[in-house]
């Protein structure tokens, strides 16, 4: 006997719930938990059935409110300014070590002279840069945000609004060799342009 409309709709929102659990990244599993809310919403009203109904609204009004949290213009992320040795960060590098290694196949760990930089979100470590002075221009050889942190903008904020952290330093331009075309993609969505010693990003002053 096959499946009834209203029982399609059901594995559907089942099947949205199970996919979001398996979300790497945060703002991934808050969109897809939400829609599955939603169908989950609509099985409720087709069965009818009121506590599935307001369980699965509840839901999607609190995926709607971090949501709204995750892309606010005012967003808690920050790029503090760290050691090249700093004990805390070799082990965040080392602990993402193959994470990194997938973007930035050539990297090694910081060295004495390197702008090093921890990447936060809400007071938390999500990511690191370091780059390599030359004169006003920094050249950057690692450019890492957490898988879980990906979509949450911190490379669009860092290289907009953010940027004053690389113009207090004394920099008016950045430049970036990407080792993969994964991370050359992102960094043209983030603002980079081609130039003639890789791909450049001029930093408003």
């Amino acid at each position: 006997m096959g499946l009834s409309p209203v029982e399609l709709v059901g594995y559907l929102a089942s099947a949205l719930v199970v996919a979001s659990l398996a979300m790497t990244s945060v703002v991934r599993l808050r969109i897809v938990s939400l829609i599955g809310s939603v169908v989950f919403v609509a099985y409720g009203v087709l069965l009818p059935s009121v506590p599935i109904i307001l369980t699965n609204a509840a839901v999607a009004g609190l995926n709607i409110w971090f949501l709204r949290k995750e892309f606010a213009p005012n967003r808690d992320l920050g790029a503090v300014p760290i050691g090249p040795d700093a004990p805390f960060l070799l082990d965040f590098l080392r602990s993402h070590a193959a994470d990194i290694g997938s973007f930035h196949p050539g990297f090694d760990a910081p060295v004495d002279g390197d702008v090093v930089l921890l990447l936060t979100r809400d007071g938390l470590p999500a990511g690191a840069l370091v780059g390599t002075p030359d004169d006003r221009t920094l050249r950057v050889r690692l450019d890492y945000v957490m898988q879980a942190y990906r979509d949450s903008r911190i490379g669009k904020w860092l290289y907009g609004a953010g940027s004053k952290v690389f113009t207090d330093a004394g920099f008016d331009r950045l430049v970036a060799d990407p080792g993969t075309e994964s991370h050359r993609a992102y960094l043209l969505r983030v603002g980079f342009t081609e130039g003639p010693d890789g791909l450049v990003l001029q930093l408003r002053p």
